[in-house]
């Protein structure tokens, strides 16, 4: 892509009313304009991070198992009587009337719309299990929406639903989906932390919370010091023991932020734990029979009586996932992207543009990496070179790659945009380097 072609509105300065360090640099690298309190138009930059963020959860949850579907935002109001939530939720729902006066809400979550689909297609227990999961956008109308993206009132989410016949099996699911979400964040460049979280009226230990660390996170957090160094994609699983194996160490090193779980009480000693702050990603909840009980969603099992359905839920911010990505990568001069889920991998800088000869050969690299299949951004606008080094920072690709006066010699400058270290080399082996 030419930058001179493309919509990225960088800013300057940045805008008053940005209180954390994602908000500021999304809206000054040119990833999203605010259209409304807490409601966002994602540009293309945003939107290539956005599509990156999804396509990881989507293959995740397809590997995990969980089959993909696609429900409205719209829904209809009966339903949440019919689990007695329409009046509990509050005002943060958005209901409205249809020109047939019927009463509809736009919906902030989706277990009682997916309880209801299930329910009508389902009969019997050679049907289970099953996990349903859909990307879709959400509203929740927050009295204070700030933060960005972090705290808006319209958000993607990815949640999914477990339908099982007895709680083993809804252990089951639950644990798939705990081994997804950290296959997934791993795979983003992230390290997630699942922090036990509370479980509610419904009891029991299956509910966490997933956070990534970072230093302006909302949450204060104690984690064991392994969790730095585990790595759940080295973990191969093939069987229920392995899965249960898995499940049993990683939340033995959980991370809380309750009075319960601090150092020195609950049996965790003070000296096996770190303090860090986190930023929460992802949920996921078991619930049992809390929606399938009163929709009515239950099949025949075994011996032939009716069952009724064990339930669980699993979220994963993804809109929110941008900015807390941005939260723990960035510095003074702007974004830094891990390269999975980076806009492009590679931002190409023209400093002399008005020279045929030197654009000659950057067109060269850049035809070269595209068909070697890399996302390649192509600074080619006629603007000063430190204009351009300013603009690449801000935006955050993992690689630059500097055409300047070193090209006369078959020379570019490689700079990688986490660490600084530059390196100047043959354009063959910039090529190799970038295109491995």
């Amino acid at each position: 892509m030419r930058l001179s072609q493309y919509f990225v509105p960088t800013l300057k300065e940045t805008p008053a009313e940005a209180q954390i360090a994602s908000h500021r640099l999304m809206l000054r690298a040119g990833l999203i304009r605010q259209t409304s309190a807490g409601i966002y138009a994602w540009l293309p930059l945003g939107l290539r991070v956005l599509r990156k963020i999804e396509n990881i959860v989507r293959e995740e949850q397809n590997a995990a198992g969980a089959i993909e579907v696609l429900m409205p935002t719209l829904q209809p109001a009966d339903l949440w009587r019919q689990s007695g939530r329409y009046e509990a939720y509050g005002k943060e729902m958005l209901r409205i009337t249809d020109r047939h006066d019927r009463e509809m809400l736009y919906g902030p979550t989706n277990e009682e719309m997916i309880t209801d689909l299930f329910r009508r297609e389902i009969r019997t227990y050679r049907d289970l299990p099953r996990n349903l999961y859909h990307i879709q956008w959400k509203f929740r109308d927050e009295i204070r929406p700030r933060f960005g993206v972090m705290r808006g009132r319209e958000f993607l989410m990815k949640d999914a639903y477990s339908f099982d016949l007895d709680f083993e099996g809804a252990k089951r699911s639950y644990r798939k989906m705990f081994l997804a979400y950290l296959r997934t964040f791993a795979r983003m460049g992230l390290k997630a932390i699942p922090m036990r979280a509370d479980s509610g009226a419904i009891g029991g230990d299956l509910s966490h919370e997933f956070v990534i660390l970072a230093d302006t996170g909302e949450s204060a957090a104690f984690c064991h010091p392994d969790w730095m160094q585990a790595d759940p994609l080295g973990e191969r699983i093939t069987s229920d023991e392995e899965l249960s194996s898995f499940f049993g160490k990683y939340t033995a090193l959980y991370a809380a932020t309750d009075e319960k779980h601090v150092p020195g009480k609950a049996g965790i000693p003070e000296e096996q734990v770190v303090r860090a702050r986190g930023i929460e990603v992802g949920h996921i909840f078991y619930f049992g029979a809390k929606y399938s009980e009163p929709l009515g969603a239950k099949v025949k099992g075994p011996d032939g009586a009716e069952t009724t359905l064990e339930m669980g839920s699993y979220g994963i911010g993804v809109s929110r996932l941008v900015g807390a990505i941005i939260e723990a990568g960035h510095d003074g001069n702007g974004i830094v992207w891990p390269e999975p889920v980076a806009p492009f991998k590679v931002g190409l800088l023209n400093l002399k543009a008005n020279d045929a000869h030197a654009t000659g050969v950057v067109e060269d690299i850049y035809g070269k990496l595209q068909n070697a299949g890399v996302e390649v951004l192509l600074d080619d606008r006629d603007e000063r070179p430190g204009a351009k080094f300013a603009d690449m920072d801000l935006i955050g690709l993992p690689w630059q790659l500097v055409g300047g006066r070193g090209l006369e010699k078959g020379l570019v400058e490689v700079k990688c945009r986490k660490t600084g270290a530059r390196e100047e080399i043959s354009i063959e082996s910039a090529l190799r380097k970038l295109a491995g």
